[in-house]
């Protein structure tokens, strides 16, 4: 029996240490892996007793004569076991990841843009006030919500890319009173022809690949809206259509700079486009059977001290179709739609084409950026009888700098001109318009998810409403200052 014992203490000072280490192994390696907590466990408690009996062992005289312990065989191979089992768990291919759920592969953001605009002036002989981008500069006007944006967007595989974005504070047009619908803005798919994301495919309604201002997005633009110039040639700068994307992975490179440094640029729209869409416009039925053919080349690189400069050009070529509305031509007689337009018989549309310029030196800190484009397009012929070809032409030159602050945010102060002249087809009737207008303001971003802009402009521009009363001339100038404020909220 004595020999025994000592048998048994022996194997136990051989192998406590050992048990203790793979109980701790186990619980470590695998403290939520079922059988390896049963098994770290089991060795925990054979260790415990291992050195309880080392540190506190039953005299012989508890023992009985036949009571006898394992032995250190017995012992040597409870140990084995053990650690055999461990090593198999540890061992063991994790079973293939399940694939990701939908919402798992989606991300979900969006802003939102209140304003408020106050007509300080207006000239002696001016019309009402009126803009084509923002609808609350206008009479009888307060607060207004210019955009409520919420947007779905992910990779739903290596080659697919989703976006999907939805403004909920659209007013139909015509409208007296109701506002705040819900409207698709984009939705379109990626198909990446590479891993390396270098070709893609772009099928759905998306932006059409015309000016850097149009392709940046209004949660980035410094100025509350667009210029004229550019903006007039694509309703909503969006339309449905297929377009090719070819985009180096260095200059993939400089657009993700400019991104992670909040520099405000275009987003991925390749160094190389080219593409066909409706022609209508974002959101807007299509009225003849001409697509718009439409390619953009654009590079940006580094000079010096990571100074990103942007050169870009592009154009486009298809036949628009005017929509009419009633006016009183010169504001004499009664109230008719114009011919050449769509009411009047001509679905096949007049000739749209243009080619513009783009330079872009990113504020670091001090920022320059202008475009200018020249074509010919649908327009009211003087007389404002019929809506004929005309030329058209117009741009915009804009100065900022970016102040840094530790505490309070980041400053931009801005200056802009924007001019242009021609026919502004989204409009009913095209009216020919001459717009001139001075911009200066600043944009605060207070922090990452608020930014407020406070803006002076000084314009005179055509209002290009309609106006369907007899002896009534429509698309006079208003003339006039306006003092507008904005507050963005991103989420």
């Amino acid at each position: 029996m004595r020999q025994s014992f000592v048998r048994s203490s022996l194997a136990c000072a051989f192998s406590a240490s050992s048990l203790i280490a793979f109980a701790a192994q186990a619980q470590s390696t695998f403290p939520y892996y079922g059988p390896s907590a049963f098994i770290a466990q089991d060795a925990g408690q054979i260790a415990n007793r291992a050195d309880s009996a080392l540190i506190d062992p039953p005299s012989p005289s508890d023992m009985s004569a036949d009571e006898e312990g394992p032995t250190l065989a017995e012992l040597q191979k409870t140990v084995a076991e053990l650690q055999e089992q461990i090593e198999k768990i540890g061992q063991e291919p994790e079973d293939e990841d399940e694939e990701e759920a939908w919402y798992d592969k989606l991300s979900l953001r969006g802003y939102a843009q209140f304003r408020t605009n106050e007509v300080l002036n207006t000239g002696p002989d001016s019309a009402s006030p009126q803009h084509v981008g923002d609808a609350s500069i206008r009479e009888d006007q307060n607060f207004f919500i210019r955009r409520a944006r919420l947007i779905v967007f992910g990779d739903v595989s290596d080659h697919v890319y989703v976006y999907l974005q939805t403004d909920f504070a659209v007013t139909p047009p015509d409208s007296p009173d109701a506002i705040h619908f819900a409207q698709m803005r984009d939705w379109y798919a990626d198909l990446y022809l590479d891993t390396t994301k270098i070709h893609r495919i772009r099928v759905g309604q998306s932006k059409i690949p015309y000016g850097f201002e149009n392709l940046q997005s209004s949660q980035n633009r410094i100025p509350l809206d667009r210029s004229d110039s550019f903006n007039s040639a694509a309703r909503n700068e969006r339309d449905l259509g297929v377009f090719y994307y070819y985009t180096p992975e260095y200059v993939q490179d400089v657009f993700t700079f400019l991104s992670d440094n909040d520099l405000k640029g275009s987003g991925n729209y390749g160094m190389f486009g080219i593409g066909v869409y409706n022609g209508q416009g974002g959101s807007l039925a299509e009225q003849n059977d001409n697509l718009h053919s439409i390619a953009r080349f654009a590079l940006p690189f580094f000079l010096y001290d990571c100074q990103v400069v942007e050169l870009g050009v592009q154009g486009y070529t298809g036949r628009y179709t005017v929509l009419g509305s009633e006016i009183s031509p010169l504001g004499v007689g009664p109230a008719v739609i114009p011919l050449g337009t769509e009411d009047q018989g001509n679905q096949e549309g007049i000739r749209d084409e243009r080619v513009g310029g783009t330079f872009v030196y990113y504020p670091q800190p001090f920022g320059f950026q202008s475009e200018w484009n020249v074509g010919r397009g649908p327009g009211l012929n003087d007389a404002q009888t019929e809506v004929i070809e005309r030329s058209l032409g117009g741009g915009y030159a804009m100065i900022m700098y970016r102040h840094k602050t530790a505490c309070y945010g980041n400053f931009t102060p801005f200056l802009r001109y924007n001019q242009y002249q021609g026919g502004y087809k989204p409009e009913r009737n095209s009216p020919y318009a001459h717009i001139e207008e001075w911009e200066t303001g600043v944009e605060w971003q207070i922090g990452k998810h608020v930014e407020l802009t406070t803006q002076y402009t000084l314009t005179d521009r055509t209002n290009t409403r309609a106006i369907s009363d007899a002896d009534r001339l429509s698309y006079r100038q208003f003339e006039g200052e306006i003092l507008r404020f904005q507050l963005q909220v991103n989420y």
